[in-house]
């Protein structure tokens, strides 16, 4: 009997083994817990660029999707164009589909100093194609030379661009490691996360928000015929091509059932 048992013991720790090694398999393919991928790690499948046709300046290799620069940075502020010898400045990659309320997750790594942002609610019929932005910049980057660096703290990583610092540089991972971004949209309300530490929420079209707005550079009736800026019901997810190499990988989503804004 006792060997019996230890038999029994024996094959369920290996269940429980296999059922978490699946797991964990599956956390990188982007089907666990309801989300799904968005990039199959192979090909531009579901992806475009304003204009359609090819993409360019983008490359897949290895499971990963990576921006081609077609700058380098100098120092201070000043780059060299690379006249497209490295194949970059194809322009913005974005989902065919588009999306209301979600759980976006994926991982980024970006190589120097580096600027780029995942966009959402992206429609480029709507406020000129500008909306809003979980942004992405190496610490290194420069300041421009017209803002302070007080002024310039809602341009910083995680930040929601041009509206609210996140603060989140604390977080951030080495120079070529990768970092996991979450970017949560509820209704109204919204979250950016970096690394598992969730580091900015905030309420689209609520007083905060559209304060913030009117000391944008969006503040001009020509970025709000179609309705109020960054509050469109629903659009499309954007990787930034910023002239600068950035990869990006296991990029999924979860859809949660549509709330009316």
């Amino acid at each position: 009997m006792k060997v019996e048992k230890m038999a029994e013991n024996g094959f369920a720790l290996m269940a429980i083994a296999a059922v978490a090694l699946a797991g964990c398999c599956t956390c990188g393919s982007g089907i666990e817990n309801g989300f799904r991928p968005l990039f199959n790690g192979r090909d531009f499948t579901g992806w475009t660029q304003k204009g359609g046709g090819e993409v360019k300046g983008w490359v897949v290799a290895d499971g990963v999707l990576t921006c081609l620069p077609d700058r380098i940075w100098d120092g201070g502020w000043k780059w060299t164009p690379l006249k497209g010898a490295a194949g970059g400045g194809g322009g913005d990659l974005f989902t065919v589909e588009k999306f209301r309320d979600f759980d976006l997750r994926l991982e980024f790594k970006i190589d120097g100093v580096a600027n780029s942002g995942i966009k959402y609610f992206y429609n480029p019929e709507y406020a000129k194609g500008t909306t809003l932005e979980y942004q992405i910049l190496d610490p290194g980057h420069p300041v421009p030379p017209n803002v302070t660096p007080e002024a310039f703290e809602n341009r910083r990583i995680a930040s929601l661009y041009y509206f609210f610092p996140a603060h989140a540089g604390r977080h951030l991972r080495k120079r070529g490691e990768w970092n996991a971004v979450r970017i949560v949209s509820r209704g109204r309300h919204v979250e950016h996360w970096l690394n598992g530490i969730k580091v900015l929420d905030y309420e689209r079209g609520g007083d905060r928000f559209r304060e913030a707005f009117r000391q944008t550079k969006w503040n001009k009736p020509e970025f709000q015929r179609e309705g109020p800026w960054g509050e469109a019901a629903e659009g499309r997810i954007l990787l930034q091509d910023h002239a600068d190499k950035i990869s990006f990988r296991n990029i999924r989503i979860k859809e949660f059932r549509t709330s009316s804004l």
